[in-house]
């Protein structure tokens, strides 16, 4: 596997690390490689001893995303090696060694057998994304390393969170990061009319980068309706870029690249 990746450079001592304690802290910034290399790098670990690991991710679409990935790297497809549960749509079979599921999921599955047998680590990621089920699926996770499972694996990895305080919050936990590939941001602010609606003023915004950029856009908005009339608005105007977008509930069929624009050649 390339060595590209920042998370490969602390991979021996993340892996000393687990094997001495049963909770660990990982921080690395986004694009490490965190949520699709690292669980590929620790299935075969001889403190797994065989059992599978489960990987909470906060929004469904990621949980897909993420597991589809790593199929790809293991030239596979999700179910096999490496599977997920969402809401409405599972895919696991007997083989699969990582489950990437989200947070009611894991919370259902801890209530429903509270040994968790034949799991072996339980990853949190992206744990800066705060919310109730991943707080109480962490609190049902140490309650049953505590009481039942002494030999279940913990490791909470997250771009942004404060890894000392949570230690002492976990006693001690070790914590281990990376620092990643920094790239230079500038900040540019339009003045937009600011009585017109949301996706008017991106549009434009969008309209604008493109006559004074190379290269391709990324663009956030709140929410699947906002992105929909965007996606529209642009199309309609016919920038000559190729617009894809990224929503919870967008069909896995329609999910492989996120909203933003490029100016590839033959773009349709």
């Amino acid at each position: 596997m390339s060595t590209a990746y920042p998370v490969l450079e602390i991979l021996p001592p993340l892996k000393k690390q687990l094997s001495e304690k049963n909770i660990v802290i990982l921080q690395a910034p986004p694009g490490a490689g965190k949520s699709t290399v690292l669980p590929l790098e620790l299935v075969n670990e001889p403190w797994l001893d065989g059992k599978k690991m489960i990987m909470l991710e906060p929004r469904r679409l990621a949980a897909r995303s993420v597991a589809n990935r790593m199929a790809t790297l293991k030239n596979e497809n999700a179910g096999e090696t490496i599977g997920y549960r969402i809401r409405f749509e599972t895919k696991v079979t007997s083989r699969t060694r990582i489950e990437v599921v989200t947070e009611g999921i894991l919370t259902r599955m801890i209530q429903n057998d509270n040994t968790l047998e034949g799991v072996g680590l339980i990853i949190f990621d992206e744990f800066h994304e705060r919310s109730l089920q991943a707080d109480l699926a962490l609190a049902l996770s140490l309650q049953l390393q505590k009481i039942l499972r002494d030999d279940l694996r913990i490791l909470i990895m997250s771009a942004t969170l404060d890894g000392a305080l949570l230690s002492a919050l976990l006693g001690n936990a070790p914590v281990i990061s990376t620092s990643g590939k920094q790239f230079p941001v500038k900040h540019h602010y339009y003045n937009f009319d600011p009585e017109a609606r949301i996706h008017v003023r991106m549009a434009r915004a969008i309209r604008k980068a493109l006559t004074e950029n190379t290269g391709d856009i990324l663009a956030f908005l709140p929410g699947a309706g906002e992105i929909s009339r965007t996606q529209t608005l642009l199309e309609t105007e016919n920038i000559g870029a190729a617009i894809y977008a990224l929503y919870g509930d967008l069909p896995m069929k329609n999910s492989r690249k996120p909203f933003f624009l490029s100016r590839m050649e033959g773009a349709k």
